[in-house]
């Protein structure tokens, strides 16, 4: 008899699976992700790149940073 009800049901156990998938994607490629906006920055300040050990851990570095790590 009421199956709006049921209707309403089944809509949110949609909009939970595609939410469980979506935070599943963005956990495993948010590193991938981070890295790729972290190279773009570091060309836009004329920075050089460098990758971290685990996807997510890459950051820039400076030239001023390399001739202090040097000495």
């Amino acid at each position: 008899m009421n199956r709006r009800g049921q209707a309403l049901v089944e809509y949110i156990l949609i909009i939970a699976l595609i939410s469980v998938i979506a935070i599943a994607l963005v956990n495993y490629f948010g590193g991938y992700l981070k890295d790729a906006i972290t190279k773009t920055s570091c060309s836009l300040v004329d920075e050089e790149y460098i990758k971290g050990d685990k996807p997510g851990e890459g950051y820039c570095k400076s030239e001023e940073e390399e001739a202090a790590s040097d000495t």
